[in-house]
């Protein structure tokens, strides 16, 4: 299991990435302009550095929905690999099955 911690950090970091994501991308998308002249792109390249840093979602790390554990989770099931191994093997995942060839 992950440290509790570790994992509220991680929720925290989500709700910041959403309450921010739209305000992130404009800022973004006048720092990529064409058409924007250079004080409004600094303005905007500033706003952007002001925003917190956990609102990126870059910053935002995959974790298993049981364990917490942030590395070799499977996005498409939410589980890192031991769960998702174990669920296999009870057949909880429709459509899974161990390998041999």
């Amino acid at each position: 299991m992950a440290k509790t911690s570790m994992v509220n950090r991680e929720i925290k970091r989500a709700k910041l990435a959403k309450q921010h994501g739209a305000k992130r991308e404009a800022l973004k998308k006048i720092v990529s302009s064409q058409t924007a002249s250079y004080e409004e792109k600094m303005d905007a390249a500033t706003k952007l550095q002001k925003l917190p840093r956990d609102s990126s979602a870059s910053r935002q790390t995959t974790r298993c929905a049981l364990t917490g554990r942030p590395r070799a989770v499977y996005s498409k099931f939410g589980l890192g690999r031991n769960k998702l191994r174990e669920a296999t093997m009870r057949g909880d995942v429709p459509g899974l099955r161990k390998a041999s060839w």
